[in-house]
């Protein structure tokens, strides 16, 4: 933990290094002074009482106070505005201490599952799905609503996937098109007419077994009579009603793919009276789900069958496989785009068409742009290399188009130049790692400029998982140059607006981080200078700490790479387990950084370690029914 914390102090420049140890004392003396005037007695504004935490206990028996305390603080909701509020340092401080405190209070308890929500399938998911059962080729997820971000800001969250009308409705036209054009396609047609009416097979029997043999899958799970029961009804009926064999089948089909068995990822509710490992077959949805964002195939399907997924040595030999399946582009790419947020180049992100022409017009180029780290995470997945090579690396994903932006010889062959292939770069290129992709220089950009503030602050979001405070009211804007007036370079702009107090606070712990990749501009060119002046690439953090352009800036990272360690498994566990993440939940993170470490920092056994975690692979009780509510009676 105290590394944890001191890499924190480092990275975010915080003044903490020289400061005493923090205490409970000192941050009931913050809370005394802060929130005591609003938050005590019965009259407690908002009726959080500073009282309820007021014992050193209450970091173990009350955590979502501390945890609400802890965010509400840190986006200096409290105290309100016009109140005394504390200096940014000290704010830190206090939110720093209560982050580590609280891990360090349920971390001592043991590593526990945590919840596991109800989720359907989004809408990637759900196509995914349905391409896999039928052996289908067909994208209709433009049929269904986009998904909201949720949990640690991926879309798979259970926290937002909610059932509305409009998703059942638009989940009824997807499913009607999927198998419109899967009773019209050969290969679908063989995967699902495995039985046909014949000699002593009436026309009802062969839909049955066409049920039998398609449910498991479609459920992913054995089945029994109830579960087949309701689908020969709705065969029946349609042959009711005039329909040939045929269509009768794939009229209850219809049905099969907006079952909640199939929408949902169900898992049977734990009632044991304790926490328990998962049923193998929900364990395979987990780990097909997670690593594919699909449905289980037959092999894993089979695994699950031999009750073997919870053997650590099955996991070490499933999981690679896994990976190194064409399926996991997928992964990679709803991962990173999400992650990064480079999906949003697609939209308000996108570089100023004016500005940028060959971004705008070349449609080749803004494909090699969006998908290098795609591709690039899929690599290091398949060859098992070190996370670390998304600090800095000595390969890169290239193509003709990236190589023609970078102005960069790339060792590509004549049938490479099209095509995106793992190359090794030239010494002294500044393009290994995330940082020196042209998707993050976009979109830690505005569209019609680069942004120091916005580079520095997507660094600590996004990289490390320390995102700063989000700026005061009525911060003045950043001057913008004027016709007539002395061209000024964009730090020297920023120079003029940190010399605010108000300002300047945040500004010293962001725009150092961005000054360090200015030599890259909105679309990822290379340029030593900036109106006209030479670039100036250095930073400085508060602790003393110098550095300068992207090579000194990975450096840095590198030299503290516990930060960014722990936020990207943290993203992913988040990812993984499709919620967000719990306090007790950093106690996995602790135990699978320290397993990464022991590994050489492989990508693949952070995968696995996942699998093998026990919130993956175990399932917390099943929260009890209120006394009250299970004896209230069903109104009439």
């Amino acid at each position: 933990m105290k590394r944890v914390l001191l890499a924190f102090i480092a990275i975010a420049a915080s003044a903490l290094g020289q400061a005493e140890p923090y205490s409970f004392s000192r941050a009931q003396s913050f809370l005394n002074t802060y929130c005591k005037a609003c938050h005590t007695g019965k009259s407690a504004v908002g009726g959080f009482r500073v009282e309820a935490v007021a014992e050193e206990a209450t970091l173990g028996a009350e955590p979502r106070k501390w945890t609400s305390l802890l965010r509400r603080v840190h986006n200096s909701e409290m105290p309100p505005k016009n109140a005394p509020a504390p200096e940014l340092d000290e704010r830190e401080a206090f939110t720093n201490w209560i982050e580590s405190a609280l891990r360090a209070q349920v971390c001592a308890a043991g590593v526990a599952p945590g919840p596991s929500p109800l989720r359907r399938l989004n809408r990637d998911e759900y196509t995914a799905t349905i391409q896999d059962l039928f052996d289908l080729h067909v994208d209709f997820s433009g049929l269904l609503p986009v998904e909201g971000a949720g949990g640690e800001g991926f879309d798979n969250a259970a926290e937002t996937l909610f059932l509305s009308p409009l998703h059942s409705e638009k989940y009824m036209e997807a499913a009607k098109l999927a198998v419109e054009f899967a009773s019209k396609e050969y290969k679908s047609r063989e995967r699902i007419l495995v039985a046909k009416p014949g000699p002593g097979v009436a026309p009802e029997a062969a839909a049955r077994k066409i049920l039998e043999v398609l449910l498991p899958r479609a459920f992913r799970r054995p089945v029994a009579e109830a579960d087949i029961a309701p689908y020969v009804a709705l065969y029946q009926s349609a042959r009711r009603e005039g329909q040939e064999h045929e269509p009768a089948v794939f009229f209850a089909l219809r049905g099969v793919l907006v079952s909640p068995f199939f929408l949902y990822r169900t898992e049977p509710p734990n009632t044991t009276g304790a926490d328990r490992p998962l049923d193998s077959y929900s364990l395979a949805s987990r780990i097909s789900y997670f690593i594919w964002g699909s449905m289980p195939d037959e092999f894993l399907f089979d695994i699950a069958a031999k009750g073997k997924l919870h053997d650590a040595e099955v996991i070490r030999q499933v999981v690679p496989r896994m990976l190194r399946n064409d399926r996991a582009e997928v992964f990679a790419r709803r991962f990173i785009e999400q992650w990064l947020h480079t999906r949003d180049l697609s939209g308000d992100k996108a570089p100023d068409a004016k500005l940028f022409p060959e971004y705008a017009t070349d449609e080749e180029l803004r494909g090699d742009i969006r998908l290098q780290p795609v591709y690039f995470l899929r690599e290091l997945f398949s060859k098992n290399h070190s996370v670390l090579n998304l600090i800095d690396s000595t390969h890169t994903i290239g193509t003709s188009n990236l190589e023609k932006l970078w102005d960069v010889k790339l060792p590509l062959n004549a049938n490479q130049r099209k095509q995106p292939h793992w190359v090794e770069l030239p010494p002294n290129s500044n393009r290994g790692g995330l940082l020196g992709m042209p998707a993050v220089h976009a979109v830690s950009s505005y569209p019609y400029r680069t942004s120091p503030v916005l580079r520095g602050a997507w660094i600590l979001e996004t990289l490390l998982g320390t995102p700063p405070p989000p700026p005061p009211p009525d911060v003045p804007a950043l001057e913008e140059a004027h016709a007539g007036q002395t061209p000024k370079s964009l730090r020297e702009r920023l120079e003029q607006h940190r010399a605010n107090p108000v300002c300047a606070s945040c500004h010293s712990r962001i725009d150092g981080l961005g000054f360090a990749l200015e030599n890259y501009d909105v679309i990822g060119r290379w340029r030593a200078q900036e109106g006209g002046k030479p670039l100036d690439t250095t930073g400085e953090l508060a602790d003393g700490t110098k550095f300068e352009g992207p090579a000194g800036l990975k450096k840095l990272l590198l030299d503290r790479k516990e930060l960014f360690l722990r936020n990207f498994t943290s993203k992913m566990l988040g990812y993984a387990l499709g919620r967000g993440l719990t306090v007790r939940d950093s106690c996995t993170v602790d135990q699978i950084v320290d397993k990464l470490k022991g590994k050489d920092y492989r990508i693949q056994t952070l995968i696995e370690e996942i699998v093998l975690s026990v919130p993956f692979r175990y399932q917390a009780l099943a929260p009890a029914i209120p006394a009250a509510a299970a004896k209230e009676k069903p109104k009439s």
